[in-house]
């Protein structure tokens, strides 16, 4: 399916950041934004009305820097915040990090590849250096976990992260869709993680539409090969409805 075909007046776009709009790069902060990519999310948020938000596994902060000077409503740290389209931030309980931190830096300093990402209420252990250590790291933090009330882990690509339970790309989706500009559209979600199968699951019980980044399996409704793939779509869909944002 075609993005031109999932982008329509009446929808409430939902993006993550990395590995979807952006290729995911060695280290998080490593990441490149093509210079079209700004032009193409400001004309689709004008498109839609302002019914656009990112969902990303990032703070807030970090996408408002790389996407500058554009703002749009976002859920960072995997809904452990949230910025509605008014600009007011929501911040979910946080938890006791100590066990958590102390195994995550232990295991980087025995293996220097391993990078530790300290976030408001979650701590990230990326291996992406280092695939062949992915069970070890699974199972430490796994363990810190447990020791800690009110976290959960979540996996994701090359990377673990112990964030607060009761947070989630989907329900950071169904607090977008509780309000204006994004209240009575048709979600739709575009992610590629493991991550992100919460938010496909969300926006298609309600009604809406998933769409998956790159491989692996899915409960998407569709699919889309890769992030230059994808903002290549996104730009040629907004060029073919410039008549109907000009009007």
């Amino acid at each position: 399916m075609n993005v031109i075909d999932i982008l329509f007046p009446s929808c409430a776009l939902f993006l993550d950041f990395d590995g979807t709009l952006v290729d995911i790069a060695p280290q998080p902060d490593a990441v490149v934004v093509p210079p079209s990519l700004i032009q193409t999310l400001e004309q689709l948020d004008r498109y839609l009305g302002g019914a656009v938000a990112l969902i990303s596994g990032r703070p807030i902060q970090q996408i408002d820097a790389l996407l500058r000077p554009l703002l749009f409503p976002a859920a960072g740290v995997h809904g452990g915040e949230r910025r509605n389209a008014a600009g007011e931030v929501t911040l979910a309980s946080t938890h006791s990090l100590e066990a958590v931190e102390q195994t995550a830096l232990q295991l980087a300093h025995q293996h220097p590849a391993l990078r530790v990402e300290t976030k408001r209420g979650s701590i990230a252990l990326h291996y992406r250096q280092v695939p062949q250590l992915e069970a070890e790291c699974i199972e430490a933090m796994q363990h810190a976990v447990e020791q800690s009330p009110g976290m959960v882990l979540l996996r994701g690509k090359m990377v673990v992260e112990a964030k607060p339970g009761g947070a989630s790309k989907g329900a950071a989706i169904e607090a977008f869709m509780a309000e204006p500009p994004f209240k009575g559209r048709t979600p739709v979600f575009v992610g590629d993680d493991i991550t992100d199968e919460v938010g496909f699951a969300t926006v298609q019980r309600m009604g809406g539409m998933g769409l998956k980044v790159g491989p692996g399996s899915s409960a998407a409704f569709s699919r889309i090969e890769s992030p230059a793939e994808f903002r290549h779509q996104l730009r040629l869909a907004i060029e073919a409805k410039a008549g109907k944002i000009d009007a």
